[in-house]
């Protein structure tokens, strides 16, 4: 079985293929029986695989009777670990079209699992798929034919951006993408130094990668928001988190803005008096802004714009941790969250007229808070938010949806509102692509997030009627398993759609998916 995870550069581990041997109990009453069947080979091949000059190797495993190669444990405490129940057979193998695993292992009653795992060379294609099938499984009672659930499942191939504990990081989460317009990627996210590695207050930083080649290598990480021993107090009471970035695209310059906490150790800033009216630092959670001129390589000196935008009865005013847009005209448009005069959570849209000098914060809407927003083909703008607290059984568990003609000053609900796109209670992306396509101009949407109950099931959905319906023979499943979720997604170049996400295999995932691909019905799960 070749279950849905990307297999990515930078890991040690890539899980290929699940293989399944499940042994019944002995009869005691029949002398032939045997109860020391013992494994003895493998057998595999790799066609269908794009270019096997994209593995650098791949090696056998037991994992007993669990299922998983690699465990990410998402507990309560949203700590993502990993557990480790692998026994190698041998060393690993350079990749052939076929090949076989010599094993010895005694095979116990119950379920057996082995896995292949492979290891991608870091000039890996993101654009190849592979392919791996189990051809023969011999024991010493005789060879086995396996049977393949998932026959037409190729993998495909992505980068580990970032994974737990690089440059000694406890935790990296809450990322967005965005294109520059020179046509570099630039990844913000929390990066969270100490376990468990939830959340505000903690000792938090903003972390910015860097790609100038779509994604397929990425500079080292770059500290572009810590706000030190502000006030005396240490860097664990003076916590950055959420980022959400924006990129002027007629001026080049890029926005990144974040909410800072000053004190308040053991608060969060969507729980209780975590949140406060007033400006005060140290009182109410600041929002703050960083800038760069040259593509990203530099950034200011952070900014504190709190009086500026926040309204001194709201609890709490920030940056929805996604992606910004800008329309034909200029304006910029921001998705934003916060808390008003009583507590409660709510989105909306901040704009600017002037390339970012001022803006303008609409009206909220409740929600849950986070949210992402992109044009629509009339001009109006989409706003799609977490699901709110307030909402029954029968809605709670959908994305709130709704519009604007007049950049947030009033909201009116979409048809989709509370009833079409499954939320586990993560903020998802939302991203307009315009293309051509026999000779004319067409846009879709683009919709991501973890398309469950629970953060699983990393999806890509596509709406070509202004998100009224997503048809499901255009989902695209990226990673079936456990991860932080928080996707962002960005245009790549005119014929590829990147995403950023905390997925099963690692704490941030980077993948580019061609256009043409979301544009073809699916027929793969």
């Amino acid at each position: 079985m070749r279950p849905v995870y990307p297999i990515l550069i930078r890991n040690e581990f890539g899980p290929l293929l699940r293989i399944e041997i499940t042994v019944g109990k002995v009869d005691p009453t029949n002398v032939h029986a045997r109860d020391d069947v013992r494994l003895t080979s493998v057998s595999l091949s790799l066609e269908g695989t794009d270019d096997l000059a994209d593995l650098q190797s791949l090696t056998l495993y037991s994992t007993g009777d669990s299922e998983d190669l690699v465990q990410r444990q998402y507990p309560e405490t949203y700590r993502m670990r990993e557990t480790v129940f692998r026994t190698p057979f041998g060393q690993p193998q350079a990749p052939r079209r076929t090949m076989t695993f010599p094993a010895d292992m005694v095979l116990c009653k119950g379920l057996n699992v082995f896995w292949v795992s492979g290891r991608l060379k870091d000039s890996a294609s993101l654009f190849h798929r592979l392919k791996l099938s189990c051809t023969a499984i011999g024991t010493t009672a005789g060879s086995l034919a396996p049977m393949d659930p998932t026959p037409g499942v190729r993998q495909r191939i992505g980068v580990a951006v970032r994974k737990h504990k690089d440059n000694g990081v406890d935790t990296y989460g809450v990322p967005s993408l965005t294109t520059t317009a020179a046509g570099t990627l630039l990844a913000v996210y929390d990066a969270r130094w100490r376990s468990p590695g939830h959340d505000l207050q903690g000792d938090i930083d903003t972390g910015l990668s860097r790609s100038t080649d779509g994604g397929r290598t990425w500079e080292p990480m770059r500290i572009i928001m810590d706000m030190g021993e502000f006030g005396g107090l240490p860097q664990d009471q003076n916590g950055v988190s959420d980022p959400g970035i924006i990129v002027d695209q007629q001026t080049g310059e890029i926005f990144c803005f974040a909410v800072w906490m000053n004190g308040k150790p053991g608060k969060h800033q969507w729980v209780g008096d975590g949140g406060a009216p007033g400006f005060e630092i140290g009182v109410a959670p600041q929002i703050i802004l960083v800038r760069s001129s040259d593509d990203g390589r530099t950034w200011s000196a952070p900014q504190d714009l709190t009086r500026t935008l926040k309204k001194a009865a709201w609890w709490l005013f920030a940056p929805a941790p996604q992606q910004g847009f800008q329309i034909a005209d200029g304006t910029l448009v921001m998705p934003m969250e916060g808390r008003d005069e009583t507590g409660r959570k709510f989105s909306t849209i901040m704009t600017s007229l002037n390339h970012g000098t001022t803006w303008t914060v609409g009206t909220p809407v409740l929600s849950d808070g986070e949210c992402a927003a992109a044009q629509l083909g009339d001009g109006s703008i989409m706003l799609n938010t977490r699901n709110r607290e307030q909402e029954s059984p029968a809605t709670f568990h959908f994305r709130g949806v709704y519009i604007t003609r007049d950049f947030g000053r009033t909201w009116t609900d979409h048809p989709t509102n509370f009833n079409t796109l499954i939320d586990p209670t993560c903020n998802g992306t939302l991203l307009r692509m315009n293309y051509e396509d026999g000779g004319g101009r067409h846009h879709l949407l683009l919709f991501a997030n973890p398309h469950a109950r629970i953060r699983m099931d990393q999806t890509i959905q596509v709406s070509f009627d202004d998100g009224l319906t997503w048809p499901r023979d255009h989902d695209l499943l990226l990673d079936h398993g456990f991860g932080w979720g928080y996707p962002s997604l960005t245009r790549v170049d005119a014929g590829h759609v990147g995403i950023l996400y905390g997925g099963s295999q690692a704490d941030l995932t980077f993948q580019s998916i061609p256009l043409s691909e979301l544009l073809t019905p699916l027929s793969q799960p």
